[in-house]
């Protein structure tokens, strides 16, 4: 997951802000690559966060008796601020395409 998460930055970001790579048409382009954009890798990334620390939290509660109530509750909360800065990041991206449909940007 932190491997695809990692070539998906690189190669969209080297994409959307350095240089097209020209790859059309090529049998190793990725499907992704033609609609990737600084929009789409944010909320891929945060997606892939809130995954990673999922995963991390789970392991916690599955060893909950290892841990106090105050690691618990931080690593809780932790996990929430991730889930809602997602929710934040790809709420304002939807609100930023609407914008630019309507006023014609596409």
């Amino acid at each position: 997951m932190i491997s695809n998460l990692l070539i998906m930055v690189i190669i969209g970001g080297y994409e959307t802000f350095v240089s097209r790579m020209n790859l059309e048409g090529h049998p190793d382009q990725p499907e992704w690559l033609s609609h990737v954009n600084a929009s789409v890798l944010k909320v891929k990334l945060a997606t892939a966060i809130i995954g990673i620390s999922s995963i991390h939290l789970l392991k916690t509660f599955i060893n909950a008796s290892a841990y106090d109530e105050k690691t618990l509750l931080a690593q809780t909360g932790i996990h929430m601020a991730f889930l809602l800065s997602a929710i934040a990041i790809a709420y304002c991206d939807r609100i930023i395409t609407q914008t630019s449909m309507q006023s014609g940007e596409h």
